[in-house]
């Protein structure tokens, strides 16, 4: 890998630079039999993490008190948002709207963005 691609990687703190592009399924890696999160922006208004699954893991159902956008940025999960399941692929999103209860069902490893949305419901 050339230097110019190692720039588009977050830096050790696990901060992206603002105004610099990455490749965002390179933000995180798959780790045997774990979920892993990393944080990308964590504001009072709001967060974007990034997180991997690996086969067989997946999240359990919960409520959150606001809006929750999720993107497949790499393999396939089922969202069950207020027991209707969804399935997504790489590329789809789907926005969990405020206190639905919604899980994340595995099909495979996956990895996907997480963002919420907290303006409006301080």
């Amino acid at each position: 890998m050339d230097t110019k691609e190692l720039e588009k990687l977050p830096k050790k703190d696990g901060n992206i630079e603002g105004g610099t592009s990455h490749i965002i399924v390179e933000l995180i890696e798959y780790e045997h039999n774990a979920v892993v999160s990393k944080s990308i922006m964590k504001k009072a208004t709001g967060s974007i993490n990034a997180l991997s699954f690996a086969s067989g893991e997946g999240l359990n159902e919960q409520t959150s008190p606001f809006d929750t956008y999720v993107q497949i940025i790499d393999g396939s999960a089922v969202i069950e948002i207020r027991g209707k399941q969804s399935t997504l692929n790489t590329g789809d999103g789907i926005l969990i709207p405020a206190h639905a209860s919604s899980k994340i069902v595995p099909n495979g490893r996956f990895k996907l963005i997480l963002t919420v949305i907290k303006s409006g419901y301080e």
